[in-house]
């Protein structure tokens, strides 16, 4: 190998390969956009890159094993509500879009993108079996001079302790044979200001050539990569802006108990406190953690410091404290039943308003919304639901109970069915003046209410 990473020559090995690999050639066909870019999964983090990639004139190969995803993109169709069918469409116009079940066209790929789920175990630990099977589905079509990019949200150590030993299984090397990066998903979805393009890329690669072809990569695809000097550096950038979010997001939620406690009204101290045009960077309290990244995260890098004996006591707390907040939200649903109504939440009809885990989304991964209405269930309550993001609960791995269940119509008759209403997500679609005036009680755990200038006996805060 040059100084300059151009070429590599394989030692003959299990491949049996012994010509160099044209680096250069590579780099330019992804400058060019020539090269082919396989994405596997193609979920909330897969397709969106898959059509950024297409977007900009490369050939973009998703890979799913739901084929109803498949033929959906194949025809036309879109099944993220910010993706639109009309977009898909034109794409798979062009030529440049199209996905398949077929892993063994992974070898028409110049790189591979692994976009699976890290979820967490019912004991909190991290759950890698997307990213394992993924990986050994990749292996027996892996060919010399392939990139292989792990975009997944996962602890330090994952895409070299992991992946690279299952990739390795194949007889080729990392570094000789293929490149291996890791570059952490960076989606908000319904964020209309930044989209996947918009969002720099942190990249980390398995030594010096694989940094140079991720980022030759992501340079045509994103506005801006940001090379970090190890695969495992770019894992932990991921988790340390999760945790950010997850440790404020639990600091504001405790001050909010406080406050209330004195009498005190949390939004409003936040609205003045971010007057200060420095030091301060407002976050709102809610009724728990949704969405795949900042609920799970954080335990990833906990269970990772048990490795080397030492305690995360700060994440943790933060964990507990975000990890409470449905149940402080039925507390408060129970005691405004009893004081406003003289009843018992056992029996009442609630509605939940608002399942998807952000506003203005149709993503319900991770919802507290839905944990919320497990509590209540449990309680005796009747739960529905009303969310015009979202017409039917989709199966979901830790409440396949509420699979199927659909909308309740938001009419000044349906509100009149329910005891009490509880804001869990605050669409910028729902009418909120029509909710607390139509039904008996309603629960607001996002300020939804007071941000339009709403109030009234039947409202209460929480």
């Amino acid at each position: 190998m040059d100084d300059s990473g151009t070429r590599v020559r394989a030692r003959r090995g299990a491949s049996g390969a012994s010509a160099p690999i044209d680096i250069d050639g590579l780099v330019a066909r992804f400058g060019d956009r020539t090269a082919t870019i396989a994405v596997i999964g193609l979920g909330y983090v897969g397709l969106p890159l898959m059509r950024a990639a297409a977007e900009r004139g490369f050939h973009a190969l998703g890979f799913d094993v739901d084929r109803a995803k498949v033929d959906t993109l194949n025809a036309g169709g879109s099944y993220i509500r910010h993706i639109s069918p009309e977009c898909i469409a034109e794409l798979r116009h062009t030529g440049r879009l199209a996905a398949t079940a077929d892993f063994s066209r992974l070898g028409e790929a110049d790189a591979i993108i692994l976009c699976v789920p890290t979820p967490l175990t019912r004991q909190r630990e991290p759950d890698l079996t997307f990213v394992v099977r993924t990986t050994e589905s990749v292996a027996p079509h892996l060919r010399r001079g392939q990139l292989v990019v792990l975009e997944s949200t996962t602890y330090p150590g994952t895409t070299r302790d992991v992946m690279q030993p299952i990739l390795e299984q194949s007889g080729l090397r990392s570094g000789r044979d293929f490149f291996l990066a890791y570059s952490p998903e960076r989606e908000d979805p319904g964020n209309a200001d930044f989209g996947t393009r918009d969002i720099p890329k942190v990249v980390g690669g398995d030594g010096p050539e694989a940094l140079r072809l991720a980022c030759a990569l992501y340079d045509q695809v994103v506005t801006r990569t940001v090379p970090v000097s190890s695969l495992q550096v770019a894992e932990a950038v991921k988790l340390t802006e999760n945790i950010f979010r997850s440790v404020n997001i639990a600091l504001v939620n405790e001050l909010k108990t406080v406050f209330e406690a004195m009498g005190i009204e949390v939004g409003e101290v936040i609205e003045a406190a971010k007057a200060k045009p420095f030091g301060y960077m407002p976050v709102y309290p809610g009724p728990g953690l949704g969405g795949h990244c900042i609920p799970i995260d954080p335990f990833y890098l906990t269970w990772k410091a048990r490795e080397f004996n030492i305690a995360t006591r700060f994440i943790e707390l933060a964990g507990e404290v975000n990890t409470a907040m449905p149940q402080r939200v039925v507390d408060k649903a129970v005691e405004a039943l009893s004081e406003r109504a003289g009843r018992a939440l056992k029996g009442a009809r609630a509605l939940v308003i608002g399942v998807a885990y952000k506003k203005n989304v149709d993503d319900t991964r991770e919802s507290p919304a839905l944990k919320i209405m497990e509590l209540l269930e449990r309680r005796g309550a009747k739960v529905g639901f009303h969310d015009p993001f979202v017409p039917e609960i989709p199966p979901t791995r830790e409440h396949p109970e509420f699979a199927g269940r659909r909308s309740v119509p938001l009419t000044a008759a349906a509100l009149r069915e329910f005891d009490l209403a509880i804001i869990c997500t605050d669409h910028d679609s729902v009418d909120y003046a029509l909710l607390i005036d139509s039904c008996a009680l309603t629960i607001d755990t996002r300020n939804a209410c007071a941000r339009r200038g709403l109030c009234g006996e039947r409202l209460v805060k929480a």
